[in-house]
């Protein structure tokens, strides 16, 4: 065991307005490799997340249907808690949510420690202002015509034809958004007018930030993935301005100044420093409150973050200015940024039902499936498709007819010839040899690479050794040498090398397929929870109650999904 060190994973928050689907899960799945992996591997690690509940979109749903936006919050962040981590198995040590008043806390805390340094400024703007709602109106309040590309449906802060972020007051030919109306009848076009009024918010100094961010960028990025590399690098390039950080809306964090009581912390800044708020909540739940500091003041503790590629610019631009500001926490220093995950060729569309939403796809397919599909076929470094044929050949043929197989095979002819274990009694073959190698030399090999992200690589090892055991089992021939009690030591010390390769698989697939691993153990006797990331001394053990690891996706079920793209959710 190497010595431990101090490993903090922040995965993206997830916005709790809507269920999740199988792009989220994409961007996610991720940081629950890198948490399993590293607390095999011995380290201390903290992963948190938790529901991002403020902001726009959750206000104007809640306008729509005339509920409260905390309705909707309480909600999905119950869906995701049962959906991540009951179903999909993510191993948060916290998932909690912004709506807190321990995470309010924290963020005003910053926010003051950051206006008191000369980081924050107030600053008169122009805004849209409806009187018959009597408010001034944030971004996703309004929308209209995009003055980049003419798009006519753009929203008040981003363009989803041409992706350009935009201010309302930018809007041609602005009006409030509908759902904002729905229940409000008989509305005259007086009614429904805009004025442009002034209004004051803070300002984020972005501006003099832009050394230090282009001198810690250049210093820290290398590991990072290549897109977000590349995105921060033209960003910085393009010259940083000013940001605002407060909106007009009574849904948020309130300004911890008098005065601006209708006004809030906008949710890019507060949702960042959810992933400090929710270090602190866990060392007070441990009754520690200053354990948090292990990993944010620690100038050898490692930070990733895990999000996906829409996400890149609040971890690498805003999240670290407003630490860089701060002075005294640690910064990222791995950033995990997947590429997009689209379905049958489209990219998911909540309003144009296509989508394959996650709580349904977990109630009829088995959650390995998913985290397998993800690792071998998700957006890793470039975009990439669930179809729904190409899920059922990669299960049945990869995951059932390569590592299911050899599971199933091995295990089933050692415990029913050698019901007390398989022992190691003949002289090793080269072969044999090659194939116990080729297991232990995979934990630093896969180690390496799921610390570099590189799932798709690691579990490729891991297959690779499985596709061997196959080839092994299938060129010895057990069943046949069987035949002639002669060769039934030669019989015994075969099936010993793949039990112990096995028994190996089941400790390397632990941080991809946790379920997988933990059955395995099981047939194996042995208890999950004393597992190390390390080769496992070869013992006697003794093989009972095997089972199938994975039901086999039929055409007929994926058919049935397939008919439901583009309809609404049933």
């Amino acid at each position: 065991m190497n010595k431990k060190r101090k490993i903090f994973i922040g995965a993206a928050w997830p916005y709790a307005n809507g269920s999740l689907h199988l792009g989220h899960a994409s961007a996610l799945y991720g940081a629950d490799v890198i948490a399993r992996y590293y607390r095999l591997n011995g380290d201390d690690v903290l992963f948190v997340s938790g529901s991002d509940c403020h902001g726009t979109p959750i206000a104007v749903e809640a306008a729509e249907k005339g509920i409260k936006p905390s309705d909707i919050a309480d909600k999905y962040h119950e869906e995701f808690r049962k959906t991540l981590i009951d179903r999909l198995e993510f191993s948060y040590d916290l998932y909690t949510r912004t709506d807190t008043d321990q995470h309010i806390r924290v963020v005003q805390e910053l926010f003051l420690d950051l206006y008191e340094k000369g980081f924050l400024y107030t600053k008169v703007e122009k805004a849209l202002y409806s009187p018959l709602l009597e408010r001034f109106l944030p971004d996703r309040f309004v929308e209209g015509t995009c003055p980049k590309c003419g798009y006519d449906g753009a929203r008040g802060d981003q363009c989803d034809e041409c992706s350009a972020l935009l201010d309302p007051i930018e809007l041609i030919n602005p009006k409030i958004n509908p759902k904002i109306l729905k229940q409000r009848d008989n509305l005259t076009k007086e009614d429904c007018r805009l004025e442009v009024r002034e209004s004051e918010h803070f300002y984020l100094k972005l501006s003099v930030l832009q050394e230090s961010l282009e001198d810690w960028v250049a210093e820290t990025s290398k590991p990072w993935r290549k897109n977000a590399r590349s995105f921060t690098k033209g960003f910085l390039k393009k010259g940083l301005h000013d940001r605002a950080i407060t909106r007009d809306t009574d849904w948020g964090v309130p300004i911890p100044l008098p005065g601006y009581e209708n006004k809030r912390i906008y949710v890019w800044f507060e949702a960042v420093a959810g992933y400090l708020s929710a270090s602190k909540l866990w060392a007070e739940n441990k009754n520690v409150p200053d354990k948090w500091k292990e990993w944010w003041c620690n100038d050898d503790a490692l930070h990733y973050y895990v999000h996906g590629k829409d996400n890149i610019p609040f971890h690498t631009i805003i999240w670290p200015a407003l630490l860089l500001a701060e002075g005294s926490l640690h910064k990222p220093d791995r950033i995990v940024s997947s590429e997009y995950l689209d379905l049958e060729g489209k990219q998911f569309s909540k309003s144009r039902g296509w989508a394959v939403w996650l709580p349904d796809f977990l109630e009829k397919f088995d959650p390995e499936t998913l985290r397998y599909f993800l690792v071998t076929n998700g957006p890793e470094s470039s975009d990439s498709n669930f179809f729904w044929t190409d899920y059922a050949q990669k299960v049945n043929g990869e995951l059932i007819g390569t590592f299911g197989n050899l599971v199933n095979r091995a295990l089933l002819l050692s415990s029913k010839n050698f019901p007390d274990g398989a022992r190691f009694v003949a002289p090793l073959d080269d072969e044999s040899e090659r194939i116990l190698r080729l297991a232990k030399d995979a934990f630093p090999e896969v180690g390496k690479l799921i610390g570099e992200a590189k799932f798709r690589a690691a579990f490729k090892v891991i297959l690779d050794i499985a596709e061997n055991g196959n080839r092994f089992i299938h060129a010895k021939a057990p069943w046949e040498k069987l035949k002639d009690e002669a060769n039934r030591d030669q019989v015994e010390t075969d099936l010993a090398v793949l039990v112990q390769v096995i028994r190996t698989l089941a400790v390397l697939v632990n941080p991809f397929l946790p379920e997988t691993s933990r059955k395995i153990h099981g047939f194996l006797g042995l208890d999950i929870d004393s597992v190390h990331w390390e080769y496992p001394d070869a013992e006697l053990l003794k093989v009972s109650s095997v089972s199938t690891l994975y039901k086999k996706i039929e055409k007929a079920d994926i058919d049935i999904e397939i008919a439901k793209l583009g309809k609404p959710r049933a």
